[in-house]
């Protein structure tokens, strides 16, 4: 066993699309400097291609699909019901197993999901909703700056920063994964609400936005080389204020 062996079993799991996005955040930070591991996603990635391709495909029978589909439970109002097309599988000990089994499956099975998306936006508030779950929130939790702050270190390749506010309680930090880039992500206290700040290096792709998707509110600004994403089901002037807090400090 090497020492990248834990990485390796994250980055197949990360393939299959299993990590929360801060185990994925991580798995990008460490493969940034690991030449080893980097090679394995790109070896690992064109297999799963060449199998998607060229993996034979079996067709289930009339009565098992209408038998299935009639066991389809309806779906949440807004939600889409399409076939579901699963990703293609590692050729693994643990994989080849149930290949058979699996391809036969794979024609009959449905998925309810929302529509996937690339816009920044929508993939920032996505995560803020999944973080807002038990559990997901907070990696590093204090109040304290001086805590949070040097909790990045070694974990991200650049240094966020953590303002406090009298009036916007600091809850803590954690590592998230959005938009295609590792963030820092902060979360405090307005009231009732929860505001989360994502935080990574401006590019040049980076621009100021704000707006609204189904009651959550954004606001995306550049500040001191960063670019600074704020996210919160608060209202909108209420958002702002915390922006101009931000900005202010």
């Amino acid at each position: 066993m090497t020492d990248c062996t834990e990485w390796q079993l994250l980055l197949q799991a990360d393939l299959d699309g299993e990590l929360s996005p801060a185990e994925a955040a991580r798995l990008a930070a460490h493969e940034a400097g690991c030449a080893a591991c980097a090679s394995l996603r790109k070896r690992l990635s064109a297999l799963s291609a060449r199998i998607a391709q060229e993996a034979p495909r079996y067709e289930a029978p009339a009565a098992l699909r209408a038998a299935l589909q009639a066991a389809v439970v309806p779906a949440p109002q807004g939600a889409v019901v399409v076939p579901f097309r699963p990703r293609a599988r590692r050729w693994t000990r643990e994989t080849i197993g149930f290949v058979a089994g699996a391809a036969l499956a794979a024609s009959v099975t449905f998925a309810v999901f929302q529509p996937a998306t690339t816009n920044p936006a929508d993939q920032i508030i996505a995560d803020h909703i999944r973080a807002l779950q038990p559990g997901h929130l907070i990696d590093v939790e204090s109040s304290d700056h001086h805590t949070v702050k040097p909790w990045f270190d070694g974990r991200i390749d650049f240094a966020p920063p953590v303002p406090q506010f009298e009036r916007y309680p600091l809850l803590g930090g954690r590592l998230d994964y959005a938009a295609g880039h590792t963030m820092a992500a902060l979360s405090y206290r307005a009231g009732k609400h929860i505001v989360d700040v994502f935080i990574r290096p401006a590019d040049a792709n980076a621009t100021a936005r704000e707006g609204t998707r189904e009651g959550y509110h954004y606001i995306c600004w550049l500040q001191g080389g960063m670019v600074l994403w704020a996210v919160s089901d608060m209202d909108p002037t209420e958002l702002a204020n915390f922006v101009q807090a931000w900005k202010d400090t």
